[in-house]
């Protein structure tokens, strides 16, 4: 007899004094949990199926459903966790890698919550937003290390060329393929009513998609998938992938059973063939290397578009953002340990990296230190999570923050964490027609313009609360941030001092 190890994880309650037998559980739920007993003219749940997406529950219309978690657990062990036996079971049945998808859940620090905002009172009076101007527009590219002024004493335009942003915010890279045409469709939507920017992946982009241009991010990562003439020059800036916060070290690896129909075309491999991603770009294994393909692609694009390259936070990054400001990149975007992902090996997310409060905090002050800091702008990711924590991270250093976590939840995810089975029940990790038809685009946008809303508001208030009416002047400004329960090494690598300071 096969022993099942493992008890469900989670466990389906069913009011049945409400259930009406309706069986919109059971259309709704792709991991086929519900079940329709005719004999008994009742529904059944096999528990070991469920994975707490609550689409059953949201959905049904008599509330006769809850997901709870299940209190059966195995002894108590400082040691040895009910998840860690949990994974050596799973492991000596398969005797594969532990695949996990979003981000990073343990309990590591979050620097987000232990950092402050300083507000103004007398001496230096707060600003209004609602009744005064407030500058949210930032401008991301190199920027010049002086004003130069013509005969007639007019500014010379000498800048590079540069992504204009409304506000600080971008979608950041989630690629055709690991989320759904839907999905796209919702953030190029959003970003162009928003005038910002989102970001294709590694995926290459839909045709359909090529009309969003101008408010697109294309990305070229080491497997080149999709990469050719026409999609370097349809966007707006061209991010080289070199590393990602959930998976640094390693490539990517989209499964055979996602490369169907467009995304096959659309990433130029056949249908049903994984979608590997080298660990490194077989064309670079050096900064000057990087330089080179730094310029290629500007050659390609006729000098016009900005490059930025990505990399994850790991503990020389400091180091790596020095050696990418003197490539030629525009651009340096850093993701955090935090970073989501739609598969990542379990180890690799949840132990490497490090986060990306700290990560920023020394690119920023190593790019000041050198004199360098104007040859790129800094866009940070991994775990932005509020209003808040963009207007922290923007004073120890940032331009601009990537969000795409928190634009999964304004779609509808539930954070799951089951994106890399593609049976997302809400439409947006799947490629499966009839639950991507479940994310209507043209709500979904309207759900991220509505964030993204919301979340400009707070910027202004929580600088308006600072006395500071504009990003250029919130930039780098650590003296508007102090840190709680903080050890003095963390305060001196975020530069802040500490409250009560």
């Amino acid at each position: 007899m096969n022993i099942k190890y493992i008890y469900p994880e989670f466990e389906v309650i069913r009011n049945q004094n409400r259930c009406i037998s309706c069986r919109v559980c059971e259309r709704q739920c792709s991991n086929e949990v519900h079940s329709y007993d005719a004999e008994l003219n009742m529904m059944k749940s096999d528990e070991s199926k469920c994975v707490d997406c609550q689409r059953c529950v949201s959905l049904c219309p008599t509330r006769a459903l809850k997901i709870v978690k299940s209190d059966c657990t195995l002894r108590e062990n400082a040691n040895w966790s009910n998840q860690t036996i949990h994974e050596i079971y799973k492991q000596a049945e398969s005797g594969g890698v532990l695949l996990s998808s979003m981000g990073n859940p343990k309990p590591f620090p979050v620097y987000w919550d232990k950092i402050l905002i300083n507000a103004s009172q007398v001496t230096n009076p707060s600003i209004d937003p609602l009744r005064e101007p407030m500058e949210t527009k930032v401008f991301l590219g190199k920027k010049p290390s002086k004003i130069e002024r013509d005969e007639n004493n007019k500014i010379i335009n000498n800048l590079t060329p540069q992504l204009e942003l409304s506000i600080p915010i971008m979608f950041s890279a989630m690629s055709y393929g690991s989320i759904s045409y839907n999905a796209h469709k919702s953030l190029a939507l959003a970003a162009r009513t928003l005038g910002t920017f989102y970001n294709t992946g590694e995926g290459g982009l839909h045709e359909d998609f090529y009309e969003y241009g101008n408010n697109t991010i294309v990305q070229v990562a080491s497997g080149r998938f999709g990469v050719h003439e026409n999609y370097l020059n349809v966007g707006q800036a061209i991010e080289i992938k070199m590393g990602q916060g959930a998976k640094p070290g390693i490539g990517g690896h989209l499964p055979g059973t996602k490369i169907i129909g467009d995304v096959s075309k659309t990433r130029m491999i056949p249908e049903g063939s994984d979608a590997i991603s080298p660990a490194p770009h077989h064309d670079i294994y050096s900064i000057e290397d990087l330089r080179q393909l730094v310029y290629s692609l500007k050659e390609a694009t006729a000098y016009k578009k900005p490059v930025i390259v990505k990399v994850a936070a790991v503990h020389n990054i400091a180091a790596i953002a020095s050696g990418i400001a003197r490539t030629g990149a525009d651009v340096i975007a850093i993701d955090g340990f935090r970073g989501g992902t739609g598969a990542a090996p379990t180890r690799i997310r949840d132990n490497v990296g490090i986060p990306i409060e700290l990560a920023l905090a020394a690119c920023d002050k190593r790019l000041r230190d050198e004199g360098i800091r104007n040859n790129v702008s800094l866009v940070v990711g991994g775990s932005i999570r509020s209003a808040a924590d963009v207007v922290k991270a923007i004073a120890l250093g940032a331009d601009a923050c990537y969000i795409a976590t928190a634009a999964l939840l304004a779609l509808g995810c539930h954070l799951c964490r089951t994106c890399q089975t593609g049976k997302c029940n809400w439409g947006i990790a799947t490629q499966n027609p009839e639950l991507v038809k479940r994310l209507n685009p043209e709500l979904g946008y309207k759900r991220l313009v509505n964030l993204m809303t919301a979340w400009e508001h707070e910027i202004k208030e929580l600088m308006g609360g600072m006395g500071i009416n504009s990003i250029e002047a919130l930039r780098g400004n650590r003296l508007m941030l102090r840190g709680v329960g903080l050890n003095e090494k963390e305060l001196e690598i975020l530069g802040i001092s500490h409250a009560g300071e």
